[in-house]
């Protein structure tokens, strides 16, 4: 671990906007361009000269522009999203239109970036099938695989006793913009709904550096909490009755949702919120799009307590089948011996589907 400290502006500053500003002179995402500093890429090609690996993986297109790609050690690029299309939906949800105009134009740079560097690595990691379909538009499908969402199944393990209440609840780091559009979304089109019908519904938000516009917006609601940072999600998680994901911008997958799974939980989402997940309506999760539809499902499951540990249950039993980490890291370890493997002349299987 080579750690390298870098002065990055606080979210939505002065500051902030005068990088961006200076950016646009550039061809570079602004995402992408805050990280990729010379400081962090002469510490990798130190590292790269003075030290001998079998591959080098670089884990989201964020930190790509850091990495020497013209070196002779295999590359691996792990794309836990299609970056670009985060964009773009961004840019199709915008209603400010100073908003609306930075999306795009981070839509056009990532989408030139992203493709540049799936191009130039050896091989291509996704988490979803959607997202290797999207990539083999553009490199040999073999040069692709599939790395499934995976939870700690020990870490999250479901709580016996029913929660109590009818509580509501969503995690994740709240300065990721979809998961803010997602609060700011639930709170004015959704929760109104459920609180008409079940007047004593709370909705707990769980996560990092919420925004002064999110804390505001649930300041002026009944029965809506933000917590912050918290050190453990699981108890509020625990509590409960019903987990909500009502994303309308993201990519790849959602591992929020397998970690609610794993607890045993009834989830609640949008389509794109489980996007890239192998889950069955009505089976083990419960998707909705329109606010009416998605509230009239929550209210369903606060109402019924059997139907929410059946939900849970069938839940718990996909992620502990087919998503354990020590499932998913196999799958891992077969992909970098792949790569290693093909670069040192050994026969390799290509298998698409």
């Amino acid at each position: 671990v080579v750690c390298v400290p870098l002065a990055l502006p606080a979210s939505r500053t002065f500051s902030e906007v005068a990088l961006y500003v200076r950016n646009l002179l550039t061809l570079q995402p602004y995402s992408v361009a805050k990280f990729c500093q010379p400081l962090v890429s002469g510490e990798v090609r130190d590292l790269l000269r003075d030290h001998t690996f079998d591959v080098v993986v670089c884990d989201f297109v964020n930190a790509a522009g850091v990495l020497p790609w013209d070196i002779s050690c295999p590359k691996i690029l792990f794309t836990h999203n299609v970056e670009a299309q985060i964009w773009w939906r961004h840019y199709q949800n915008a209603r400010n239109p100073l908003w609306s105009a930075v999306s795009l134009r981070e839509y056009n740079a990532m989408n030139r970036t992203e493709l540049t560097y799936v191009k130039s690595a050896d091989h291509v990691l996704t988490v979803s099938e959607a997202d290797r379909e999207y990539f083999s538009c553009f490199i040999d499908a073999c040069k692709i695989t599939v790395i499934p969402t995976g939870v700690d199944i020990h870490f999250f393990q479901p709580d016996p006793c029913q929660p109590e209440g009818n509580t509501l609840v969503f995690t994740g780091s709240m300065d990721w913009i979809p998961n803010e559009d997602a609060m700011l979304y639930f709170i004015k089109a959704i929760f109104p709904h459920i609180r008409q019908q079940v007047p004593d519904t709370c909705l707990w938000i769980v996560g990092r550096k919420p925004s002064a516009r999110l804390k505001a917006l649930a300041a002026q609601e009944n029965g809506v909490r933000v917590t912050g940072r918290v050190d453990d999600i699981r108890p509020y998680v625990c509590d409960a009755a019903v987990y909500v994901v009502p994303l309308r911008i993201g990519g790849g997958t959602r591992i929020k949702i397998f970690e609610a799974m794993a607890m045993g939980k009834a989830v609640v989402s949008t389509a794109i919120g489980a996007e890239g997940l192998p889950v069955q309506q009505e089976e083990n999760i419960l998707l909705a799009d329109q606010p009416k539809e998605f509230a009239n499902k929550v209210v369903a499951l606060l109402k019924d307590p059997r139907y929410r540990t059946s939900l849970g249950t069938a839940a718990r039993k996909l992620v502990e089948q087919k998503h354990s980490w020590e499932l998913v890291g196999a799958d891992f370890e077969r992909a970098l011996a792949k790569v290693v493997g093909s670069t040192l002349g050994r026969p390799v299987e290509c298998n698409v589907s």
